[in-house]
This record gives structure tokens, sequence and C-alpha cells, in this order.
């Protein structure tokens, strides 16, 4: 029987048929998301004419997210208009309203929620990640509860935002949350932040930037509640949500409330299949290679996104998660490549990190992994006036940068994480505030603490010492 028939063993990469897997080769991407089209993309552009297919679990082909948070809310856009733009034809099979509910690994199947199976060769996980709901199930159905993740999210809550609220609580100051009070101020609404950490953003960029953020928030006129939980939301006789009990005994009218709490990573439906994933996602190689649950690298089986766990060279080959768009589109392109290339061939993920987000009329960008650093310096601008540049040491070298209304300075520090560059940077040339003297504890929360964002999850070995030069893979 033709290997191209029927269920059967995977072609061997490296004996000459790597070409006929082109041709006639079957490649499935579970995920139809911004990593999923951006790898079918690249796989059509690597030469890939077999069969694809992409599944998703809801009925919209992939669109972007970071409008939903900021245009949308606003009214300046609409969430049916965020659709992805195609950099080219994928000439793929779409199953899109039906979620994956399965892996059978030995079978090379994947297992559909409405009992069909569809066989691969090849297989790219992007399932990306939801949003964490509100705990109490009866609470969560009131209506005028939202969270915030998906396009239909997205134009429910800009139409509740439209018709005025009297006041918007968000429960959750991280990048989401913030974004979404932002929008809610500029649209002219009361609007309370709570948040259980000591100041907004301070799982991702610490306590010293927090306080900057903090203060933004409150000058923009923002009712901001800090080291608080809800611990129950109200509702009325008709089942609209009425008021929030906070843990310090306050209570907050209100009559819309928005979860935003983090992201719980899509895995439940690999549960059982033998891959190394769970609740902080898909264990993989730098080369996007997913593991199994014995920690062998499987050849067939590939993720990508915010879904992905992949070590990084340049910060201790940590196991990093992150929820940036630019990552999943950088580790999207890398898997595609790795899966139609011969084992001398493949490329590691190794492009540094990089965030951004606006927020009460500031641009918001980061380099690096922020939240690795144990020191923060201040090396341009001022904490005081919002406009600053911090750099974060992590056991004597630079580890990231975040930067608030002075990017211009961000490629310049990305080239000292990218080499590896002591910390605090030696560059007495450079004009700095007085608030660049020294360097101060980042103060970051306790990480057995749950905090609002990017995950980093330690693997297990360090080589501090180890410095390297940064070559971009192309």
């Amino acid at each position: 029987m033709p290997w191209a028939l029927g269920p059967r063993r995977c072609p061997v990469i490296g004996d000459g048929s790597l070409e006929r897997f082109k041709r006639e080769g079957r490649i499935v991407v579970v995920g139809a998301s911004l990593a999923g089209l951006r790898a079918a993309e690249a796989l059509r552009d690597k030469g890939f004419a077999g069969s694809l297919t992409v599944i998703g679990d809801e009925p919209h082909e992939p669109y972007d997210r970071p409008p939903l948070s900021k245009q949308v809310l606003l009214g300046k856009a609409v969430a049916d208009r965020t659709a992805l733009p195609r950099l080219r034809s994928v000439d793929a099979t779409w199953r899109l309203g039906v979620a994956a509910a399965g892996l059978d690994m030995a079978g090379r199947r994947v297992r559909l929620a409405d009992g069909d199976e569809v066989p691969y060769d090849r297989l790219l996980i992007a399932t990306g990640v939801r949003a964490r709901p509100w705990p109490r199930e009866a609470e969560a159905e009131l209506d005028g509860v939202f969270v915030l993740r998906t396009r239909n999210d997205g134009a429910a809550l800009a139409r509740r935002l439209a018709a005025g609220p009297k006041r918007v609580l968000v429960i959750g100051a991280g990048f989401t949350g913030s974004e979404i009070a932002s929008a809610c101020r500029e649209r002219g609404l009361a609007v309370t932040v709570a948040e259980r950490g000591s100041a907004p953003l301070v799982g991702a960029l610490g306590g010293v930037v927090g306080a900057v953020s903090a203060e933004m928030q409150r000058e923009h006129g923002v009712d901001l509640r800090t080291g608080v939980m809800v611990t129950a939301l109200e509702g009325d006789a008709s089942g609209r949500v009425r008021a929030a009990h906070l843990s310090d005994g306050s209570t907050v009218e209100t009559d819309l409330v928005i979860i935003s709490l983090g992201a719980t990573r899509n895995t439940e439906w690999l549960a059982g299949s033998g891959l190394g994933a769970g609740p902080r996602g898909i264990a993989c190689d730098a080369g996007c290679r997913a593991f199994d649950v014995r920690g062998i690298v499987t050849d067939d089986i590939y993720a990508a996104g915010d879904v992905a766990r992949c070590p990084h060279p340049l910060f201790g080959y940590q196991f990093l998660s992150l929820e940036h768009w630019g990552n999943a589109v950088t580790q999207a392109r890398i898997a595609a490549h790795n899966m139609l290339s011969e084992s001398i061939d493949r490329i590691p993920h190794m492009e540094v990190p990089a965030f951004w987000s606006s927020q009460f009329g500031v641009n918001i960008k980061s380099v690096g992994v922020p939240s690795l650093g144990t020191e923060i310096l201040i090396a341009q601008g001022s904490l005081k006036d919002h406009r600053f540049v911090g750099v974060y040491g992590y056991q004597g070298r630079v580890i990231g940068a975040v930067a608030f209304d002075q990017a211009r300075w961000l490629p310049f520090y990305q080239e000292l994480i990218e080499t590896t560059a002591p910390f605090p940077p030696p560059f007495p040339t450079v004009d700095r505030h007085s608030d660049g003297a020294r360097p101060l504890d980042a103060d970051f929360p306790d990480p057995s603490i749950p905090t609002h964002g990017p995950t980093v999850t330690l693997s297990g070995y360090s080589p501090a010492d180890r410095r390297m030069t940064f070559t971009p893979a192309h």
C-alpha cells in the first residue's frame, strides 16, 4: 500500500521521502488562531502541497485579538471586522465551530467533539488560551458579568459599554484589565478596579513600575482598590448583577462586571494522550517539537503560540509560556519550517520576546522577560513623569526592559539582552534622570502567589554564567 493511503507510520525524514511528504503528506493544525493561520501560510510558502486541515472551536476564521480590548471597546472598530489579513492563499480544509476533543498519538488522529476523526502525518497544536471565568458559576451567569477573550465577547461587551452602565467593575489589573479600564474612562464611564496585588501590572513588571501604573489609573479617575479580592457578586431578583462584595468589607454597586483574572491554557483535550501537556501548556524543545509524558521529544507533533512552553537559551534555559502576539507569529513560522526540514536544517526559537500595550494615553512596550528580573534601573526618563525606560537585571546581566512612551530606546536594550550584557549597564554618556542613580529591587510578588502576566516556569537548569552571541534566524 502506498504510504499516502490509510493509517501508517509517518515517512522517515532523511531517506529521500521528505519531498514526497511535501507533495502528498497530511498536516493538521488545531487552533484557527493567529499562530494557526501564520503556520498554514508558512507551510505553503515553504512548498508543502499536501493536505492541510485547520480545526477551530469558534465559527469564525482567524481574527486579531488585541483590538478587542482597545479599538472595539472604544467603539472605533467592530468586532466582526477584526479578521486577520491573509498573507497568501493556504488552500486548506477549514473545520470551524468544532473543538478538538482528543488525540490518538499512536494512530495519528485528532478526535473532534462531533465524533469525527482527522488523520495527520504532522500535527501543529495552536489552541492558545481562554479567559479564566469567575469561579462561582451562578454568579458568573448573572446578566452583566463578562469576560473578554473572543470576538463574541468583544462584541457583546462593546454593546453594553455603549449603553452607558452606571459603574463598571473590573476584577484584575493585569494588562487586559488595565486596558479595559482605560477604554471605559475614555468613554467617560465610572470605573472601579479591584486587584489582589499591590498595584496594577505587578506580576508582569514588578512593584516599582506597578506603582507608576497605579498613579496613572488614579490620575485618570479610576477608583483603584489594591490588596483586595472580590468575595462575591450579588444579583437582583431579575438576575442582573447589582453589587460586588470585597474582602476589606466594602461593597461596590455596579451593573457591569468584567472578569480579568488571566488565562487558562487549552490543553484539557490532550489529557491521557501521552503528550507532555498540562495547565502550564505543552512542553516543547527550542524547535517547537512537543515532548511526550516521558520527556522524549516527538518528531511529528509541534506547538506554537500561547499554549507552547519552550526553553530559551538567553533566559537560563527556562521554559517560557508567553501570551505575546509576536511570539505566536514567530513560533508558528519556526514550527512550519521544522515540520518540512531535515533535522540538520531545523532552527530554534531564539527571538527575544516583545510586548506592547496602550492605556491611559501611554504606550507601554517591553523586550526580554522583565518578570525574571530581581533589580530594575531607571535608565532614561523619570518615574514621576510616567515617561521612562526601566532595565531589569538578573544575576548580573540585563534580562529585560520596559518603556513608557520611550520605545525608541528598546532596540538598544534588546541588543544588550541578546549579548548577555552586564547589569547594571555602564553607560556614563547616556543621558539619565536622577531616578537612574542606582538599581532598585524590582519588587515582584512571591512567585507562589498567582498574578497576572506572562508565565515563566523554571526548567531546572540555569547556566547563568554562560555568555552567548545572539544570531537571528532568517
